[in-house]
């Protein structure tokens, strides 16, 4: 599927392009930015398109994406940091966060990258201004319509409990390896 990115110009991304072996299954890698502002806090996108609208609980997600055998994880969580919020990576340390099974079997590997702007690295983006890239779908179902979708429709920072609150239930023990380390 290809993907335009709002931040990119004149650049469509190719996600995936092949299928995967047999056995690999479903695989994303992303990134979690947190900041030390007054407690922490974490940054987390809405779910994008029309099933996700109206809900928030378990609506909110890392940034991520799939990736195939032959990219490593942490170069498919920067290239799909950069397609779905148009921004550099935030320039903080790394911090492993290891690897989740979500519900319906997607494997996601993330890190937890600082992206602490009070810090005043001349490389660290403001976050607030990501603009997501876009997917297109049949809506309504059973149309001939295709319409275009932002992947991510919001992004926001969370304290920790709001963000536990929110976030897809399958990427709860991310951020609980976030808090443990942070704590």
């Amino acid at each position: 599927m290809a993907v335009a990115c709002a931040r990119l110009p004149a650049m469509t991304l190719t996600r995936n392009a092949g299928s995967p072996p047999r056995g690999w299954g479903r695989r994303s890698a992303g990134l979690l930015p947190f900041r030390l502002a007054g407690g922490l806090q974490v940054f987390l996108g809405h779910m994008g398109g029309p099933l996700w609208t109206r809900k928030d609980a378990g609506a909110w997600t890392i940034v991520k994406g799939e990736y195939l055998p032959e990219e490593a994880p942490a170069d498919a969580a920067r290239r799909e940091w950069a397609e779905e919020t148009g921004l550099p990576v935030p320039a903080g340390p790394w911090i492993d966060l290891g690897e989740v099974r979500q519900a319906g079997g997607k494997r996601v590997v993330a890190w937890a990258v600082g992206a602490d702007e009070a810090a005043g690295a001349p490389a660290r983006a403001k976050l607030d201004a990501a603009v997501s890239g876009t997917f297109t779908m049949r809506w309504p179902p059973k149309s001939d319509r295709l319409q275009e979708f932002p992947e991510l429709d919001r992004f926001a920072w969370w304290g920790a409990q709001a963000a536990r609150e929110r976030i897809v239930v399958g990427q709860v023990p991310l951020l609980d390896r976030l808090v443990a380390t942070a704590g």
